[in-house]
């Protein structure tokens, strides 16, 4: 029987992450992946994907419309093919290279579906149907990530009613797309088709968008997208969908109570969310039982079980690929009798369409809910000169400082890349500084940063550029 220090069940961000750490620190490891790559579905048909079709697309977008306004006179025909296939090789790449960061820390990864057989046990099933105990020493770390959540009514076939993962490969440009779920995945997908020639129309049962996000940057992002052509259907329901061969039928209707009307679209993308993936992994043999959600409840990635862990898309929490990484390094640093920590209050969150979408730390709605003063300190994008001059003046940046202590609680942008720049803010949270603090770092002129920076000083109202 193979023995092992840790055995860690799924080769995401979680488990790949969990396995490259334990090697470094010298545990003999395994890491159970069912998939014929690493990388789980961020780095298969998620996070990594879906970014090469929103970069691609938005550069087609930018040639289409925007090229001549610069000076630049071309002309612009789309090759969706390969438009796939340059994804699809950046997605071989990166999914080669977690395969050598494995081998490089001495990592076996175990071709298979791995259960939990019980204390200490766990059962890999090859795809030829062979079965392989492995004895676990010290660990059972859980990372299985999530699928795709279902909606009562609507089957997806992946061929007219597809799911994000069948999005990420469409061979033909839809006519009209209809989008179920005004969440940050259908958003970002829905925006690559429409920028591809798509009329695209957003069904969402709720009142607003992108439900968690700070409520004055949703209605703003809303806005942003209605002005690029989307349409949203706020307030709806489906409640049926009929798949022909040439386009669905959707049945929707008032939240509120009404009539019931039909939708046609050539492609329907069903994004509700994401559900965990625990099924099958023998957790009643060492009596976790996860909630009715199927999540299971963790402490500091501890389970009820001694020695299984979990930790990623299976736990509580945002379904991000760096929270699991975060929890990944402080799990197997915990288990090596060091002290892991995760700081959930410093978790980042970006949509990647344009613009784009960042965030860390309270909303104003949390701040309110919970009485706490708090100072606001806002910057436009349409003051900054590099974003002026890019011609991408479009959204701010706001900050949320404590209003005896000045200490940064969140931060909340949308404009040019703020996904990339949201880290300062994550890294001022990580230190306790103050708004004051960033307000008086110097930042490079002229770029993007430099709104930060001027939020900052908005909010003892001293801003300089505006």
């Amino acid at each position: 029987m193979p023995q092992y220090d840790v055995v860690i069940i799924g080769g995401g961000p979680g488990g790949y992450n969990a396995a490259i750490r334990a090697g470094q620190l010298g545990m003999k490891v395994a890491c159970i992946e069912k998939r014929a790559t690493l990388g789980g579905t961020c780095l298969n048909v998620g996070c990594i994907p879906s970014k090469a079709l929103l970069h691609a697309s938005e550069y087609y977008e930018m040639a289409l419309k925007d090229f001549a306004g610069f000076g630049i006179d071309t002309t612009v025909k789309l090759n969706l093919p390969n438009m796939h296939k340059q994804k699809e090789a950046g997605v071989t790449a990166l999914t080669k290279g977690v395969e050598f960061l494995l081998k490089k820390n001495k990592v076996d990864w175990i071709k298979g579906s791995g259960a939990i057989a019980g204390a200490g046990k766990v059962v890999v099933k090859a795809e030829d149907g062979s079965e392989t105990t492995l004895d676990v020493a010290k660990a059972i770390v859980i990372a299985t990530g999530s699928e795709p959540a279902s909606l009562p009514g609507i089957t997806v076939d992946q061929m007219r009613i597809v799911d994000s993962t069948g999005a990420l490969a469409l061979a033909e440009v839809p006519k009209t797309l209809a989008v179920i779920g005004a969440g940050i995945i259908g958003l970002e997908l829905g925006s690559v088709w429409r920028r591809l020639g798509a009329e695209v129309t957003v069904i969402e049962f709720l009142d607003r968008i992108t439900p968690g996000m700070d409520e004055e940057t949703a209605k703003t992002f809303q806005r942003a997208l209605a002005k690029q052509g989307m349409v949203f259907r706020l307030g709806t329901k489906v409640t049926a969908a009929k798949a022909g061969d040439k386009g669905v039928e959707l049945t929707v209707e008032p939240v509120s109570g009404g009539a019931a009307e039909t939708l046609k679209a050539d492609y329907v993308l069903v994004c509700v969310g994401r559900r965990p993936f625990t099924e099958g992994l023998g957790l009643e043999n060492v009596g976790i039982k996860p909630d009715k959600r199927g999540f299971i409840e963790t402490d500091h990635g501890r389970t009820s079980a001694p020695g299984v862990w979990a930790i990623g898309d299976v736990t509580l929490g945002p379904m991000l690929a760096h929270k699991a990484e975060d929890e990944a390094v402080a799990v197997i640093e915990l288990i090596a009798g060091k002290a892991g920590h995760v700081n959930y209050d410093v978790i980042p969150s970006v949509v990647y369409t344009f613009p784009e979408v960042a965030w860390v730390g309270k909303t104003e709605e949390e701040l309110k809910a919970a009485g706490i003063a708090y100072k606001v300190g806002k910057f436009p994008f349409t003051a900054n000169a590099r974003a002026k001059v890019n011609d991408e003046a479009i959204g701010f940046v706001k900050v949320l400082a404590d209003a005896k202590t000045d200490r940064i609680l969140g931060a909340h942008m949308i404009g040019p890349d703020v996904g990339e720049m949201v880290a300062e803010w994550c890294v001022a949270m990580e230190f306790q500084a103050a708004s004051e603090d960033v307000a008086r770092t110097s930042h490079p002129h002229p770029t993007r940063s430099e709104a930060l920076r001027q939020a900052a000083m908005n909010v003892e109202g001293w801003t300089m550029q505006a």
